[in-house]
């Protein structure tokens, strides 16, 4: 359905602009059809075939866009990696997705990989009248394709820096309903917007026909920085910000952060996580813009979110309600549904989920119970009024004494002390009750951090004390995954190095 989309984009918007790249130049509608239509027959005259993967390491930027819908135009499958990951990390999702070619940005190292070509193109943009991508365009018209619903479209890997990597399978078909829950039959009304995380992200891969057919303009970002972002929304008059927590947290963190006029500002939404209580009241009174949560992972496609008109608390205290033909359900572990109220493990069913993992049948089993929900990873519970409530990744709870302890619980009480700019909790292993939580806080104020004591008397009130934090480190700012995630794994372990003796 891609191809489509691109070719009824360009018909309707024509030289409108669709992209405009780091080097400020514009990429009309017009121009996304025919430069894909280009890559396409040159892709075809290389080798690449329907059901083909085409791996791209590149970051966000003209050459992946044109590359993804070159692909589709061939009935090749796109998986995009990272090209923040480590050559270790990539090696593994490329051994994972086999390849049949590889198109590498001249930022990374480009790989050695069995099988597969490996083409090295200029991302610098750094000749304004060079076209992307230009040693893979060819001639002619790009192969007709066949009105297909289950072909395969695109592979979504899911985070490579733990545990082995898994690729999240889309085909037309889910594509097709992802764009329909998001915008409808309607073309048109879009909004000037950047893009604020890597092209290999579910967002991108899965929204990018429904970005097409909403005609708007979107300034591409191939590395995120608050100031560049807060720059970009200031020039071009931007109504609407997204991005996950951890970005519109550090553009808050920005000391100048109010000398931006940002009067043009309508609408926050984020996703990625949960908000913390504390984020949303700042975000919302500094911004001056209603916001909206969404939530989803890989696996699922879509999920639930909360609306921009509903009560405030909504998007504070939950990720909203499912979305229409989304099916929620909070299971225990033998898959039973939980209790109202309790805590389970949170799963969804749509025709926007993944048709499986690619190239991996145990872990596609797993991932599914047996009536079809995919399951999340997260853990949650359904309020009185329909609303999930995550606590967590059901890898990060943690046993103190017995009792189980949700780090994304604690931290939202915590995200509210007046001192604190970013909290994450993670454990650390203690040899009378099990696992203790420590806090690592990022400081409001660096000449004046709050204390431990002052922290837990804080959250007394509305947490157990058991699950108050046990101990404290003033960090300068959290360490993030590639996806600009708080990345748990190199807190926990640089707070273990803290702690071994030298």
């Amino acid at each position: 359905m891609l191809p489509q989309t691109t070719r009824e984009a360009a018909r309707r918007f024509g030289d409108a602009t669709a992209y405009v790249t780091e080097q400020s130049r514009p990429i009309s509608f017009t121009d996304l059809d025919r430069d894909s239509d280009e890559i396409a027959a040159g892709l075809a005259q290389r080798g690449v075939r329907v059901g083909d993967v085409v791996a791209l390491i590149l970051p966000p930027g003209p050459e992946y866009l044109l590359a993804y819908l070159g692909a589709a135009k061939v009935g090749a499958i796109t998986t995009g990696i990272n090209d923040r990951l480590s050559a270790r990390e990539q090696a593994g999702v490329l051994e994972r997705a086999a390849p049949r070619l590889v198109i590498a940005g001249t930022s990374v190292v480009a790989p050695d990989h069995p099988g597969a070509e490996v083409v090295v193109v200029d991302t610098t943009g750094a000749d304004p009248d060079a076209p992307a991508l230009a040693s893979l365009r060819g001639r002619g018209e790009p192969p007709a394709l066949a009105d297909d619903p289950d072909r395969p479209v695109a592979i979504i890997f899911t985070s490579g820096t733990t545990g082995a990597p898994k690729g999240a399978l889309y085909t037309n078909r889910q594509l097709a309903f992802i764009t329909r829950t998001d915008v409808g039959e309607t073309w048109g009304g879009g909004s000037r917007s950047f893009t604020g995380t890597s092209f290999a992200h579910l967002g991108f891969m899965t929204k990018l026909a429904g970005n097409l057919q909403r005609g708007g303009t979107s300034f591409i970002m191939s590395r995120w920085r608050a100031d560049d972002a807060l720059r970009l929304v200031e020039r071009e008059r931007m109504t609407t910000v997204a991005g996950v927590p951890t970005q519109l947290a550090l553009m808050l963190a920005r000391p100048d952060f109010d000398a931006f006029d940002l009067e043009s500002v309508r609408y926050l939404v984020v996703g990625g996580g949960p908000v913390t209580p504390g984020l949303a009241d700042e975000a919302r009174a500094r911004f001056g813009a209603a916001l909206a949560t969404r939530y989803s992972c890989t696996e699922a496609g879509i999920g639930l979110g909360t609306a921009f008109d509903a009560a405030d608390e909504d998007a504070i205290v939950s990720v909203g309600r499912p979305h229409d033909a989304v099916d929620l359900a909070v299971l225990d572990e033998s898959d039973d549904a939980v209790r109202p109220g309790e805590v389970g493990r949170v799963c969804l069913r749509s025709p926007a989920v993944m048709s499986g993992y690619w190239r991996d049948p145990e872990a596609t089993a797993a991932a599914f119970t047996a009536d079809g929900f995919v399951r999340t990873g997260d853990l949650g519970w359904v309020d009185d009024q329909g609303r999930l409530r995550l606590v967590g990744r059901s890898k990060e709870m943690y046993v103190r004494g017995g009792y189980n302890v949700y780090p994304v619980e604690v931290e939202a009480v915590l995200s509210a002390h007046p001192g604190v700019s970013a909290v994450a909790v993670v454990p650390r292993a203690d040899g009378v009750m099990g696992e203790l939580g420590v806090a690592a806080v990022v400081p409001r104020d660096p000449a004046a951090p709050p204390t431990l004591d002052e922290l837990r008397a804080f959250a007394r009130e509305k947490l157990a004390t058991y699950k108050l934090p046990e101990a404290l480190t003033i960090v300068d700012a959290l360490p993030l995954t590639p996806m600009e995630k708080i990345d748990r794994t190199a807190l926990t372990r640089s707070l273990d190095d803290q702690e071994r003796p030298s």
